[in-house]
């Protein structure tokens, strides 16, 4: 018996070795379960673009979303584990959903192997220009005068977006209407053309560089490199707000460890490359191994229900 367990062992190794030397053998795919036009349809393309040059194989990009981000998590929980199907996934899908949404049809620890943290951003709130605000004293003053009458864009019920609005909303003592979108792209959209007033959105550093929007204030504790000019909600008048979301890679449950690694190592060379940072502003980036960030993730979840059981949110 022992000899058979220690052949199937070896087996396994060598099986994983070969895997992972002929890899990839087909066209990767990335589902990004965010629409087109905000940093989860942005970011995976930048770092697909990048994975397509280094393994000599086409990457393409499958946005799948709806739902909170469940549609296209939900599809890659049930892609092959072969390596040649990555998520590219967020706190909101591995650590909001899991304290905010019933019967969630996927668990992220069970369900995915991860394989590398790739950014963090705050959120930045943002304004349409003819609101007629230009700091957070006045976004709050014209709120409190015009109670349920302004209008904020999230990503969708129960994102991290979402909890962003809502934290501000409770902070500043303001009766805001939430208006969820299928992504941050759409709702990012609907602010520019005027439908909607305002938006907590990760890319605000560009939105900035741009200047097509206004931008009044950031949810980090310390000022953005790429938009110093921007203070914090702190700063602004709104002690102890803190939002933060992260971005990363993960695989279907089964994915072979050499290949999770293997994977790891390339997107991680993918993020030093000079050519990818020159183009992510206002985003730090932040690569790891598996297992880091699969220490991140249990973590993150804990960190996330304490956070909305304080606040008392109840999400739609």
């Amino acid at each position: 018996m022992k000899h058979a367990w220690f052949a199937f062992c070896i087996l396994a190794l060598a099986t994983g070795a070969a895997s992972a030397q002929d890899f990839p053998s087909r066209t990767l795919r990335i589902i990004s379960p965010y629409s087109a036009g905000g940093l989860g349809d942005i970011l995976p393309r930048l770092v697909g673009r990048a994975l397509q040059e280094q393994l000599g194989q086409s990457v393409i990009i499958e946005n799948i979303p709806g739902a909170s981000t469940i549609m296209g998590t939900v599809a890659a929980a049930k892609a092959a584990p072969d390596g040649h199907t990555l998520l590219f996934t967020s706190a909101t899908t591995m650590a909001v959903n899991p304290n905010s949404q019933r019967n969630l049809a996927y668990d992220p620890v069970r369900d995915f192997t991860p394989v590398a943290l790739a950014f963090n951003s705050a959120f930045y709130l943002i304004v349409n220009p003819a609101l007629g605000v230009n700091s957070i004293a006045e976004l709050i003053a014209l709120a409190k005068s015009k109670p349920g009458k302004l209008t904020y864009a999230s990503g969708g019920n129960a994102t991290a977006s979402h909890f962003a609005g809502e934290l501000f909303k409770a902070r500043a003592g303001v009766d805001i209407i939430h208006v969820p979108y299928k992504g941050a792209g759409p709702g990012l959209v609907d602010v520019m053309n005027g439908h909607v007033d305002m938006t907590f959105e990760a890319s605000g550093a560009e939105i900035v560089r741009q200047g097509t929007l206004r931008v009044l204030a950031m949810s980090d504790t310390k000022r953005s490199p790429a938009a110093p000019e921007i203070p914090t909600m702190q700063e602004a008048g709104l002690p102890g707000y803190e939002v933060n979301v992260w971005f990363g890679f993960v695989a279907p449950a089964g994915t072979p460890k050499p290949l999770a690694s293997l994977l790891s190592r390339e997107i991680g060379k993918a993020l030093a490359s000079p050519e990818l940072r020159e183009k992510v502003h206002g985003v730090d980036i932040t690569p790891s191994t598996p297992e880091e960030f699969a220490a991140k993730i249990p973590a993150d979840i804990e960190w996330w229900r304490r956070a909305i059981a304080e606040t008392g949110i109840q999400f739609e």
